[in-house]
């Protein structure tokens, strides 16, 4: 009995699972996360901290290690007769280790750091506007398959109405009121509408695949998309992740005049260097000893021909570029939303001659209806003012969805 429950309910769960439904933001969340795209913020955080700990190393210790071997066509003799100092050999050894370590460069490592963190920002923040600009294509997917889906049950409608229709004429054909092969004629729009449903079937999977292969989602035929319900903000603000974009490489460009400005500081090195050798620092013992040097090393470049100076006015002209560029944006998105309003304007127009052309055409069916009752008209009339119907009922639909595709590609231009 248990496992008879158990059957039930996983046979009632699968239509559930089966029949799963999804919402337009969702997809926008999905691309976000799922496209192949995105996996390169994670690449860039890689190596952004690998770049930073290569500049870190800066501030440690630096080693080297020398060795050398030589031979000399001359060397260093003492003129004093009678000193009993012994020459110098000809071939010399000498190997070192020094250390040298970082003691003050006017905040150059920092400055580096700095720059490597905004540039990071701006290359996710690019990755990011890569993303976003997939909303449209998701958008134009999104409609279509919601345009497929209202006009299956449109067809299915108008298949159920022909359907009923053909009864009712078979009925008058048997009892003389209504012309033979009245009937034929409905049969045959029957089968043409079997041909347009498996048309709109292949249409909408073709549709649907695509979707899914965009957002790495299973998505099937079953899937309920949810008609939102979209709503502009004419007055409100331009929110586009391409003005962050302007900012942030306008503050990439303050780090990197920042540090050119430490190129110039003065630098302080802490060494030491010790080592093997003959000879020695001792140039006096020709023989093998050790030996090791401490110190520190100051270095201050006063004087590079303006070299940096004009390096920094280039930037600055970087950033009027971006200014412009922002400008530039600004205008072209203006433009776009403008040409957007005003197809949202057309387009609301024409459902507004729709529905009064609808009320025509259902007035004059209910009369081509009553005319085929009575045997007045033949089935071929009926068909014709039935698909006249059908396809204004069509345009109708169409019209919805553009509008609410048109509004969706607002938002998306704004920003929202």
């Amino acid at each position: 009995m248990k496992q008879l429950i158990l059957i039930l309910m996983l046979l009632i769960a699968l239509p559930i699972a089966a029949q799963q439904s999804i919402t337009l933001e969702e997809c926008y969340n999905f691309v976000t996360i799922n496209y192949p795209l995105a996996k390169q913020s994670q690449l860039l955080d890689a190596q952004n901290k690998l770049d930073v700990e290569a500049i870190s190393t800066s501030k440690l210790p630096q080693f080297n290690f020398d060795a050398q071997a030589t031979y000399q066509s001359d060397v260093i003799e003492i003129p004093i007769p009678n000193a009993n100092i012994e020459g110098l050999n000809k071939d010399q050894y000498r190997a070192t280790l020094s250390v040298n370590q970082l003691i003050y460069n006017g905040g150059l490592t920092n400055a580096s750091l700095q720059v490597k963190s905004a540039q990071l920002k701006t290359k996710r923040k690019q990755v990011e506007i890569s993303l976003y600009q997939l909303k449209q294509q998701i958008n134009q997917l999104y409609f279509s398959v919601l345009l497929t889906q209202k006009s299956e049950l449109l067809l299915n409608a108008k298949q159920a109405q022909l359907e009923a229709k053909l009864i009712e004429v078979k009925s008058g054909i048997k009892y003389g009121v209504i012309l033979p092969s009245s009937d034929k004629i409905l049969e045959v729009e029957l089968l043409k509408i079997s041909q347009q449903s498996k048309e709109l079937e292949s249409q909408k999977a073709t549709l649907i695949a695509t979707l899914s292969s965009l957002i790495s989602q299973p998505l099937n035929a079953l899937t309920q998309f949810q008609n939102p319900l979209i709503e502009t903000q004419i007055q409100s603000d331009l929110n586009r992740p391409e003005l962050e974009l302007f900012q942030l490489k306008k503050e990439e460009i303050d780090n990197s005049e920042n540090l050119l400005s430490k190129q110039n500081s003065p630098k302080l090195h802490g060494f030491a260097t010790g080592g093997y050798g003959n000879p020695g620092l001792n140039m006096l013992d020709n023989s093998f000893q050790t030996f090791y040097t401490v110190g520190v090393k100051f270095n201050w470049n006063i004087f590079d021909w303006n070299s940096n100076k004009k390096q920094r006015e280039s930037l600055l002209i970087n950033k009027d570029i971006v200014d412009n560029e922002t400008e530039i944006f600004k205008l072209n998105i203006n433009i776009e939303l403008n040409q957007q309003q005003q197809e949202i304007d057309k387009i609301e127009n024409f459902i507004a001659s729709d529905l009064e052309i609808l009320n025509l055409r259902n007035e004059v069916l209910k009369t081509v209806d009553s005319q085929l009752k009575n045997g007045v008209i033949t089935s071929s009339v009926y068909i014709t003012e039935l698909t006249n119907l059908y396809e204004d009922e069509n345009i109708l639909i169409k019209h919805n969805i553009q509008l609410q595709l048109a509004k969706a590609n607002y938002n998306v231009i704004k920003g929202q």
